[in-house]
């Protein structure tokens, strides 16, 4: 369907990125046009569900703007090591 090399993976993990983080098609695709995106957002929900191809450019500039989307979302709770926690504690009893 899709004709350059390994264009249902790249559709496949977008597609699972742009779930995965929670974003709708209106977002990304508004992201995407201002990107000089050249498909409209009917086509490119119809591009994330496997039903119609996009050219390879159009493809790696939807990847850009929903990578850029991800980079904005606000850095998730890390776990800590268990030097961290000596480090804070230390310092937060010799700070008193």
């Amino acid at each position: 369907m899709i004709s350059f090399p390994y264009a249902e993976e790249q559709r496949a993990m977008t597609n699972a990125a742009i779930a995965e983080s929670g974003f709708s098609v209106g977002e990304v695709w508004l992201r995407y046009f201002s990107l000089s995106g050249d498909v409209d957002e009917y086509e490119v929900e119809a591009y994330l569900a496997g039903l119609m191809p996009m050219p390879a450019l159009e493809c790696d500039v939807l990847a850009l703007a929903v990578n850029e989307l991800i980079d904005d979302l606000p850095p998730r709770r890390r776990a800590p090591f268990s030097d961290e926690l000596l480090q804070a504690h230390a310092a937060s009893d010799g700070a008193g």
